[in-house]
Parts: structure tokens; sequence; C-alpha cells
């Protein structure tokens, strides 16, 4: 699926069920895939990470076609869906496996990441400044299947724990 047109993006934004849907709807999304990223276990499982012992967050890793959509885009689409002013997880999840980060995987994305950051910083938006880390992307360890795809999956516990998180509501206030 991956080839020389397509790129990568990895967002972490708090818990990964919600970070899928609003990347999977776009034109130009190749594929979004849920999975761990940013610690030192190598392969680790849902339960390792959620025991916050292998430095990993939950993520989403994107593969896209940059002709349709852009780098830039895919920034903008990620602060529509975070509390980019919580360093310690987003909404009800918390603690460091749910902590926001653009992780980037080229000097590209690194300076277009940083500017966007520095933008939506002096924008006014929000009262608190903008602590979203900016990393460099490591391996990328994909998620058990079941946590795959789960807002269809399971669209009725999706579409709770969205509500019940308070990204909704932070989101629609905010955004």
């Amino acid at each position: 699926m991956f080839n020389d047109k397509y790129d990568s993006a990895i967002f972490a934004g708090g818990c990964f069920w919600c970070m899928v849907h609003p990347f999977d709807q776009e034109p130009g999304i190749i594929s979004v895939k849920a999975g761990y990223t940013g610690g030192l276990t190598p392969n680790p499982t849902y339960e390792q990470v959620c025991s916050e012992s292998t430095g990993h967050t939950e993520a989403v890793e994107i593969i896209f076609d940059p002709s349709i959509i852009s780098y830039k885009e895919l920034v903008e689409i990620y602060w529509r869906q975070t509390d980019p002013t919580d360093a310690f997880g987003q909404f009800a999840d918390r603690g460091s496996s749910y902590r926001p980060v653009i992780f980037y995987n080229s000097e590209e994305q690194r300076e277009i990441a940083e500017a966007s950051k520095e933008e939506l910083n002096n924008s006014g938006r929000f009262d608190r400044p903008i602590v979203t880390h900016i990393e460099q992307a490591g391996p990328f360890y994909e998620a058990e299947p079941y946590h795959q795809n789960y807002y269809q999956k399971n669209s009725l516990h999706y579409n709770l724990y969205r509500q019940g998180s308070g990204r909704v509501k932070f989101i629609k206030e905010n955004w």
C-alpha cells in the first residue's frame, strides 16, 4: 500500500479511537492505523501501554497522498481534535500514554508542525500556551486488531465515549 507517491504522518491526541475517524474521512487518505509510538518497548501491547511502563503513547499513523492532501492540512485537522494546552493527557484520558504529540518523519514535517504550533499559539484562540510536543518519529507499532476502525466496528460505544470523555464538548466550544 505504501509507495513512493505516498507519505506518512503520526499524531498522538489522546485515545487513538477518537483520532482515526477525523482523518479517515478526508480525500487523499490511504489508511489510518491506531497504534503506539514514542517509547522504548518493542511491540508493546495495549495493556503494557496503559500501564504507563513503556514510554509509548497512543497514536495514529496516516498514509496519505500529498498530491491530494498536504501535511499542513493534516496538522490543521490534528489541532481541531485535541486540547493543545493540556500536556498531561487528553480529556478524560490522563497520563503520558495519552499525551498530545506531533511526530515528524522529515525536516519539512518538523518545520510545518513548528510553524503551525507557533501560529496557533499566537492566534489568541486559547488563554493558555500550546504545549503539544513535536518530536522525531520512531518505530510505530500497530495496535491490536480490535482497536482498528473502532468507530466503525463499535459505533455506539465510540460515540458514547467521545461524548462522555469531554472531547465533543471541547471541540464544539473551542474549534
